[in-house]
């Protein structure tokens, strides 16, 4: 079982552990558009103490510029190079892994924040937030869903203005073009905002991968690609960092697959029973009520 972090002197052992801490930040740092309890000034202590802060979201609808902004609006220290987006990490995986041609395109399901990251690293993209796919089609309609032989990948993020259209050409593309690729930032089922649940990028991409008969390539977490991009940027030891979270299946799973250790707050989706039953999906080696509990040793 984890070990229940309650006590100055518990707080205080965990800080000086750990050179890098990783953060998710809705459910840990906010909810909605609401810092959670003393969250910054956790934050503000932990930079005051030398470490290292990068926050790692599965968020793929704004990009790492657009983030800055919500860290800017709430007052919270954050450089642009410490946000690690899914968004980012799926369009650095296209560009440095797959090597992605320069005469293909990905079609997007998704929002702005992977058109930026894709603009980032210059690939070229359809879909996504376009006009000419954001619309109904008429029932039996099929006239609209035309070949791209363009399209070398499909990403799918989680997207607010999902229709039958959209799914209909991503469907034809995996289907017809050679080699296409089938990716997805994350397979969030829901997130949290407003003191509820919505359905995630997972919700998104269930229907095609119901179509197809088979999953997508996950870059965000829990997924290896975003934790190795942090540790071969930066040459981080493994060993001293530590992954802050609120969700077993990807925070907390993301620290386990990477072999991280991790830290559970109980202020977003996941509570104790989650970790306690026996088939847990993953076991956090630190848990915490809220982040802003050690704010006490500032």
């Amino acid at each position: 079982m984890p070990q229940d972090l309650k006590t100055k002197e518990d707080y205080r052992t965990l800080v000086d552990r750990y050179d890098v801490f990783l953060f998710d930040c809705d459910g840990v740092i906010w909810e909605g558009d609401h810092v959670i309890g003393k969250a910054k000034e956790t934050l503000q202590f932990l930079r005051k103490e030398g470490k290292r802060v990068f926050f790692v979201t599965n968020n793929a609808t704004k990009s790492r510029k657009a983030n800055k902004g919500k860290f800017d609006k709430m007052g919270i220290q954050c450089e642009e190079k410490e946000i690690f987006t899914s968004a980012s990490a799926s369009a650095n995986y296209l560009k440095s892994v797959l090597k992605f041609p320069a005469d293909k395109k990905v079609y997007v399901l998704g929002e702005k924040g992977i058109e930026d990251e894709l603009d980032a690293v210059g690939i070229k993209y359809s879909g996504g937030t376009n006009p000419e796919d954001n619309v109904f089609i008429d029932l039996m309609d099929f006239s609209s869903i035309t070949s791209d032989p363009e399209v070398g990948a499909v990403l799918c993020g989680l997207d607010m203005h999902m229709n039958y259209k959209k799914y209909a050409r991503a469907f034809k593309y995996l289907r017809e073009n050679e080699g296409c690729h089938f990716m997805a930032t994350n397979l969030d089922s829901t997130f949290p905002t407003h003191g509820t649940v919505h359905p995630g990028g997972g919700a998104t991409v269930a229907p095609l991968s119901c179509a197809l008969g088979r999953e997508p390539l996950v870059v965000g977490k829990p997924e290896a690609p975003m934790l190795e991009s942090i540790v071969q940027t930066h040459g981080f030891d493994k060993s001293r960092m530590l992954m802050i979270g609120d969700r077993l299946n990807t925070d907390i799973a993301f620290g386990n697959k990477g072999s991280i250790d991790t830290l559970m707050v109980l202020t977003g989706i996941d509570q104790r029973e989650g970790f306690e039953k026996e088939d847990a999906v993953a076991t956090p080696t630190y848990v915490l009520e809220a982040l802003g509990d050690i704010s006490v040793l500032a």
